[in-house]
């Protein structure tokens, strides 16, 4: 029962990209219909509880008043209230989540930190709706296929100057693997992590920081550093050097925003790198290189 709220999650997020509905008419979007089913089947489920639903509620209506406030003030209170509640969404720190463990405590390498993966409904769903309410993102394929070429080099430079230090640092070690776990990973890391995170500090905070900015010559430029000094200090808790890591990838997620305006190329170089890193070399890190 637990699956199925959240496979009908990764539904609600994969149909973002989907044209509405235009059989029926005013049709809400596919993915609010997804999104409430998955919600009711994580009810059922006791995935969730209703205090949980109404978090999400208010996060997604916060979310679509900033999109659609008329002045710049409501747009501040609401951009606000948006950004204070998916941080608390994403931090799991607001109750009525029951978030499944699917590996406790596996050792992917030899001498690697013991790894541990949850599949997080609160923080999958913060991604969810600031992504199909917020985020700039492609609209057609042959745009997609433009991101893609526009970003190309920047995630090659971005796998390479985040896992060089990491090598340097000591923080990780050359180990080609391709475990059982690894579509697993990479599936609930993408969804459930990746999409939130890039939502959140490029599609939300960097894009509306950029346009507070735009005036200034700078300004871009400003909201590119901001970002990823904001995602470096989001990781402190794995100690100083992840986060050195972390504003390192971060710099290089910004980036591929600030170089296509679109969600998708942010998204595409952190999922690139982290399984680049899982795949490539200890993961999360050995044990004590963190």
């Amino acid at each position: 029962m637990t699956l199925l709220a959240f496979l009908l999650l990764a539904l609600a997020l994969c149909s973002v990209w989907t044209p509405p509905l235009r059989a029926v008419r005013r049709a809400p979007p596919l993915w609010l219909l997804l999104f409430v089913m998955a919600m009711a089947w994580g009810l059922v489920a006791g995935v969730l509880e209703p205090v949980a639903i109404a978090a999400l509620v208010l996060l997604a209506g916060a979310a679509y008043a900033c999109a659609r406030a008329p002045r710049t003030w409501m747009r501040l209170a609401y951009g606000a209230l948006t950004g204070v509640l998916a941080l608390a969404l994403a931090m799991h720190k607001l109750p009525g989540f029951h978030n499944p463990r699917l590996l406790d405590g596996v050792v992917l390498s030899a001498g690697a930190a013991p790894f541990t993966l949850y599949a997080n409904f609160d923080k999958g769903a913060v991604g969810l709706i600031l992504l199909a309410l917020l985020c700039q993102r492609v609209g057609a394929w042959g745009e997609l296929g433009a991101v893609l070429r526009r970003t190309a080099l920047l995630l090659l430079l971005t796998i390479v100057a985040t896992l060089g230090f990491a090598l340097a640092a000591g923080v990780v070690g050359v180990d080609f693997k391709l475990p059982r776990q690894a579509p697993l990973f990479i599936g609930v890391n993408l969804l459930f992590t990746v999409v939130a995170e890039e939502a959140f500090f490029r599609g939300f905070l960097q894009a509306r920081l950029a346009s507070a900015l735009a005036r200034l010559h700078w300004g871009p430029w400003l909201a590119v550093m901001v970002s990823a000094l904001l995602f470096g200090a989001a990781h402190l808790g794995g100690g100083l050097r992840y986060g050195i890591l972390a504003t390192i990838a971060g710099l290089g997620y910004a980036l591929a925003y600030q170089r296509t305006q679109r969600i998708e190329a942010a998204i595409l170089v952190h999922i690139a790198l982290n399984a680049v890193h899982f795949i490539g070399f200890t993961y999360p890190a050995r044990l004590h290189g963190v």
